[in-house]
């Protein structure tokens, strides 16, 4: 498996392009609001994207969705749960950051994600995880058989996803951590929405916010 990505836009969101092989067909997770740079990345991995899969609907990770999807004539996937964020991108510029104006692009539709569901695409094997707690439908996206989570803005190393904003929850994240995420093998390595890679065992031993979860 080759995995590519790029801390992008003014969140640094990590946009990651997922293929089975070098120069093969792949999928995009998330699509800050800068298509240009989601497009380099899926560029430099030589990657042909087959699907955009969204964690959730956050404008840092889906305002670039739009052109993203007409770029490479590619289908976008998120969580019903979520359309509601996804379908005020302005909005959400003004109370996540502060921001006006700004030319933010969601998917006209979105394929919907599901919990349990199996996604196979371009020789690429994902299981949907709902994580509510950040986002009413956040999902984490789990490569059982490569070891690797991508966890979206649900875990970080050394931190969970906030829950301050519209629709979040901090007793559903942590029952959602609980019942869906722990129960991972330890040695899953994950790679978040933002920042460094981690692996389950580390976030285990060292994050506080799982210290008093039920294993």
């Amino acid at each position: 498996m080759h995995i590519t990505f790029a801390p992008l836009w003014l969140a640094a969101t990590n946009c990651y392009v997922v293929s089975a092989e070098a120069g093969g067909p792949g999928v995009i997770i998330d699509a800050p609001p800068d298509a240009e740079a989601v497009a380099e990345v899926a560029g430099r991995s030589g990657v042909e994207p087959r699907a955009l899969l969204l964690t959730h609907g956050h404008l840092d990770h889906v305002g670039g969705a739009g052109p993203t999807v007409a770029a490479f004539g590619i289908a976008a996937h998120l969580h019903p749960d979520d359309e509601w964020l996804a379908a005020d991108l302005p909005g959400q510029a003004r109370w996540l950051l502060g921001l006006g104006g700004g030319d933010y692009q969601g998917a006209a539709e979105y394929l919907p994600l599901s919990h349990g569901a199996v996604l196979e695409i371009a020789g690429l094997r994902f299981r949907v995880i709902h994580t509510p707690g950040h986002t009413p439908g956040h999902c984490c996206l789990w490569m059982e058989d490569e070891g690797v989570l991508f966890s979206g803005d649900h875990l970080f190393a050394g931190s969970i996803g906030r829950t301050d904003l519209p629709g979040g929850d901090y007793r559903t994240l942590l029952r959602s951590m609980a019942e869906r995420i722990l129960p991972l093998p330890a040695e899953t390595d994950v790679l978040p929405g933002h920042g460094p890679a981690t692996t389950l065992a580390r976030e285990l031993a060292t994050n506080p916010f799982l210290q008093d979860l039920p294993r």
